[in-house]
């Protein structure tokens, strides 16, 4: 799945010491760590640097990760493609093992990461992995495309997921300009 080197990582951000953090730091850290993530792997040890966006993209993201309407599998599976998209080495390598449990094929999940044309055993798969690409591709969705959506999830959950889309593009946008890594992270899923 992935190429196997010890990725270079440029942080272009001064290193964050939780000791010395800003109360307002240690308030976005705190609800970070009490929520139903419990971690800091991603955007948030970038983020923290600017507290009251942390705050504010941390809150929407509990809510577009565990909230929307859609199940585990189809947003792990929207997170994917957006990953892909940003080429964000870092979502990938921390979504890629939660979209695999959450039942996600490693051969769609491979398929996706390649570029090569995904082969769905899903219809709903199929639904989100359009309207991402569709969107992502023009800009836009078609009348067909949102009509099949919101046939399936109904307006609100087609709402939120294109507030997932945006706020993992977000991610996806913070990780690449500030050269961070999962945590752990050892091996690259895209060139650089």
């Amino acid at each position: 799945m992935t190429q196997s080197t010890n990725p270079p990582t440029n942080p272009r951000l001064p290193a964050f010491d939780a000791a010395s953090a800003k109360p307002e730091q240690k308030a976005v850290l705190d609800e970070i760590l009490s929520g139903p993530r419990g971690n800091l792997n991603g955007p948030f040890l970038g983020w923290i640097h600017s507290p009251e966006l942390a705050q504010h993209a941390q809150r929407l993201g509990a809510f577009c990760r565990y909230n929307t309407g859609l199940s585990l599998r189809l947003s792990e599976l929207a997170i994917l493609v957006t990953a892909v998209r940003w080429q964000a080495q870092a979502e990938w390598y921390i979504h890629y093992p939660i979209a695999l449990k959450a039942g996600v094929p490693e051969a769609l999940a491979e398929q996706i990461r390649t570029g090569a044309q995904p082969r769905f055993d899903e219809p709903d798969d199929a639904l989100i992995h359009a309207f991402v690409t569709e969107l992502y591709d023009t800009k836009r969705v078609s009348d067909a495309t949102y009509a099949r959506a919101v046939e399936r999830f109904g307006h609100e959950t087609t709402i939120n997921l294109v507030g997932l889309l945006g706020y993992y593009a977000l991610v996806a946008m913070t990780l690449n300009v500030f050269g961070m890594r999962a945590e752990g992270q050892t091996s690259l899923p895209f060139p650089e």
